[in-house]
């Protein structure tokens, strides 16, 4: 582990208020140690691994980590904060933050050195020495384990269990036995953590917990007679279990890793329980079918909230595959238009008609490709909700039903429905016994074949029309929108595109109005004006508010306002998250109110826009560009108006926590000393 952190790789006064901030100061930290070859590269692996999944564990714990091919050599860096760093994790924000980088093909040697590193942040005392440390290369040499007279203790502490299992065996009773699987997306940290955390409980417990790890680090399967004589199964995991098969007629509690880590004594205890009562799980819950994998989601809660949940991975899957042949194509329409005018649409193909000197031929040209990309949004939206439900098999029926809901006139409705209709044929396909012999070509032509034939009966005879007449239905609806109506409408979509600023409701809005692009109508194209003014509201507020009291921000929060200002501009909504994090009690309304002033009034200004996405750039290409500025304008004034009185009003408060907290921020985690 010499080589993996050093003095240079330790920063006990991380100042950064955000972790995008902490990731990027040590991530620059491994840069200097040509350890990493790519800054914004490598931060950009980080942010996707992130996105996938909050790194923040309970303990004050932050582990920001990937995989990435701009490192060269696996590091860690680690940083201290005095004031915390939110990570996501429950118990509030985190003091201690490791960086952890691995190559994207790192031996196994490497990676079970940094999961060692993961199961020892579960040792409370060496959190605490983390946290009284005052030298860097001392706190680096800990880090390496370079401790020889804490080795007794710690092995002391890992053998007291024994002499008790001894005694029960002795006096006739056996233990409680659970075989459990950890695996997280990236497969370095969270896997290793949630394992350790299991064990230990179960030591706790008096419980005898054996674990599989499927990381990065190696996946050596469980001996199949532990599995057998287990008494129950606890999943851990936020990508598929392997060979899930193996654990059938069990009682399983199935959740996601960070439940592993945060709460292992409950799940012990919910394994016994269902043990208790005899409760076995479903054939289709332990024989392949695809997870969700997500996060922290108790799969083992209620049936319609995992559905729920699930069923919102699956469209999400559709939609995140869908939007670049909307970005692309509308840009690209939208782009004919500004240069030859709104009859580009009808113009010849340039196949047989273009002239090099025209930029009417220029202008057909973009409108014809961007058509071409535009043909593609509804069997890609088709496609990927099948491919999110049953992986690969399903491409091909869900492409195909999508095709097919544009053939029947179902629009976007139709497409939604065809992906799901695919994923659940392959699904219910895939959980049919079949022969071993026929195992190797049911992925890649009895599945495709049998399921995109059923999906496209089911699409042309069956729920095609029904479902082609509620898309004309809803286009009616939205062509005649006016007055009160319209405005309604345009408040709706502005509080969803600010509430969670990129989460699941911005998401829905936005797929809301990108769906109406794919056979444009007057009200669509109203949709998209409003989706997109709205989102632009929160970031270009919080620029405004750091702007004119700048004595309500901390210094960090004032230069993310400077960007914001760019990101606002350019359709990012993302841009106003860092200041939601640390007040969201003040900032979320604030931003809901402006966005829904912006939704309202550009819907009642009857503003259009062709183009998915462009912000400010795009305005050449808005009907009504002045009355959708000015709607803009007005919801970003009442979004910074009650951001400034929130905050204004808090700080005319006395504030406990001193200077040392961030301006409407939470408690802040202080480092606790050993």
């Amino acid at each position: 582990m010499s080589e993996l952190i050093t003095a240079e790789l330790v920063d006990l006064d991380l100042s950064a208020a955000t972790k995008d901030a902490a990731a990027r100061s040590l991530a620059e930290r491994m840069v200097a140690a040509h350890r990493v070859t790519d800054l914004d590269g490598f931060l950009a692996d980080v942010a996707a691994r992130e996105a996938q999944m909050p790194t923040g564990l309970d303990g004050g714990i932050g582990i920001p980590h990937c995989r990435s091919e701009h490192v060269n050599a696996p590091t860690l860096a680690f940083g201290r904060s005095a004031a915390g760093i939110d990570f996501g994790a429950a118990d509030g924000p985190a003091d201690l933050v490791f960086l952890i980088a691995a190559p994207a093909g790192a031996d196994d040697d490497h990676l079970t050195i940094l999961s060692g590193l993961a199961r020892r942040l579960m040792d409370p005392e060496f959190t605490a020495a983390l946290r009284a440390g005052t030298d860097p290369a001392a706190v680096a040499a800990l880090i390496r384990g370079e401790e020889p007279a804490e080795e007794p203790a710690a092995e002391e502490e890992g053998t007291a269990p024994e002499p008790e299992a001894e005694t029960a065996e002795a006096a006739g009773s056996v233990p409680f036995r659970i075989v459990a699987v950890t695996s997280c997306p990236t497969g370095i940290a969270h896997t290793y953590m949630a394992a350790e955390s299991l064990a230990a409980a179960g030591r706790a417990e008096g419980v005898e917990v054996t674990v599989e790890t499927q990381g990065s680090g190696g996946f050596k399967k469980l001996d199949p007679a532990v599995i057998a004589a287990a008494d129950a199964v606890i999943w851990a995991h936020d990508v598929e279990v392997r060979e899930r098969t193996r654990f059938r007629g069990k009682p399983l509690v199935d959740v996601g890793v960070k439940a592993g880590i945060n709460r292992p004594a409950e799940l012990i205890a919910e394994a016994r329980r269902k043990a208790e009562r005899g409760e076995i799980a479903a054939e289709s819950e332990a024989d392949g079918g695809k997870d969700s994998g997500d996060g922290d989601a108790d799969r083992s809660g209620a049936d319609h909230a995992h559905f729920g949940v699930r069923l919102r991975t699956y469209l999400m899957s559709g939609v995140s595959y869908m939007v670049p042949f909307v970005a692309a194509g509308g840009l690209l329409i939208a782009l004919s238009f500004a240069i030859g005018g709104y009859e580009t649409a009808s113009a010849k193909s340039v196949a047989d008609h273009f002239v090099w000197g025209e930029a009417d031929s220029w202008a057909a040209l973009l409108n014809q490709i961007g058509s071409a990309a535009f043909a593609f949004l509804v069997p890609v939206l088709a496609g990927y909700i099948a491919y999110g439900m049953a992986d690969r098999p399903a491409l091909v029926p869900g492409f195909v039903g999508g095709s097919i809901a544009l053939t029947v006139n179902a629009g976007f409705l139709g497409g939604l429905v065809a992906g799901l209709l695919a994923g659940t044929v392959v699904m219910a396909i895939q959980r049919v016994p079949v022969h071993a012999t026929l195992r190797g070509i049911m992925p890649v032509l009895v599945i495709p074949l049998i399921a995109s034939a059923v999906v496209g009966f089911l699409m042309f005879i069956v729920v095609g029309k029904p479902i082609a007449s509620l898309q004309n239905a809803l286009t009616d609806w939205l062509n005649g929108l006016s007055g009160s109506n319209a405005v309604i409408l345009g408040v709706v979509l502005g509080l969803m595109m600010c509430f969670d600023m990129g989460g699941p409701l911005n998401k829905v809005a936005y797929a809301f109005a990108v769906g109406g692009l794919a056979d444009p109508t007057d009200g669509s194209l109203k949709v998209m004006a409003a989706v997109m003014a709205a989102g632009m509201v929160p970031p270009l507020a919080m620029a405004l508010a750091t702007t004119v009291r700048k004595k309500l921000f901390t210094k960090t929060e004032r230069e993310n306002g400077r960007a914001a200002w760019v990101l606002g501009a350019s359709f990012i909504t993302e841009g106003a998250i860092p200041f939601a994090a640390a007040d969201p009690l003040r900032v979320i309304p604030s931003v809901m109110a402006g966005g829904a002033v912006t939704g309202a009034l550009s819907m009642a200004f009857g503003a259009t826009l062709r183009a998915p996405h462009g912000g400010v750039f795009v305005v050449p290409l808005i009907g009504e560009p002045f009355l959708y500025l000015l709607a803009i304008a007005a919801g970003t004034l009442v979004a910074t108006a009650l951001v400034v009185l929130l905050k204004g009003a808090r700080r005319a408060a006395p504030d406990p926590a001193g200077a040392a907290g961030a301006p409407g921020s939470g408690d802040s985690r202080v480092p606790v000393a050993a």
